[in-house]
């Protein structure tokens, strides 16, 4: 499955988290094998889990499914730039490589704000690639944000 076909996944993904009042980001994780393995958005306001971000809740998810929480031939697709937490997640949980849509100059951590994964303290960093689909999943966000102020 090619990069641009995952991240559509995503941002279907992002819409649903839309549909349920989600700030609207999607993620889809890849198994070892190349298959989709789980696939999800926001859940924060229906988990009342301020940690239920898109990328964490698909980790979750896998980590349940391969019966173990190190991810390392996985490959996770988010449509935007993960925070720091998720950043963190991203590292403990090994993910062989992230690949992001659009970019997060408020509260993305990669390549904005911290850069978590330069950190001397990080010790696994994952391949990263940012700007997949990067319009059409900003265009999520926007219309999402327009239609509340």
């Amino acid at each position: 499955m090619d990069h641009h076909t995952v991240m559509m996944r995503a941002i279907q993904q992002a819409h649903l988290a839309a549909s349920r009042g989600e700030v609207p980001v999607g993620a889809v994780l890849v198994g070892p094998d190349g298959v989709v393995l789980v696939e999800n958005g926001n859940r924060m306001r229906e988990y009342r889990d301020p940690t239920a971000h898109a990328e964490v809740v698909v980790i979750r998810e896998a980590a349940k499914i391969l019966d173990q929480w190190r991810l390392d031939d996985c490959t996770l697709y988010v449509t935007l730039e993960p925070c720091a937490m998720c950043a963190g997640a991203l590292s403990l949980s090994r993910l062989k490589a992230v690949y992001y849509g659009a970019l997060d100059p408020k509260g993305g951590a990669i390549h904005h704000g911290p850069r978590f994964f330069e950190q001397p303290t990080c010790h696994h960093r994952p391949l990263v690639t940012g700007g997949i689909l990067a319009e059409e999943a900003g265009d999520v966000l926007k219309v999402f944000f327009q239609g509340r102020r």
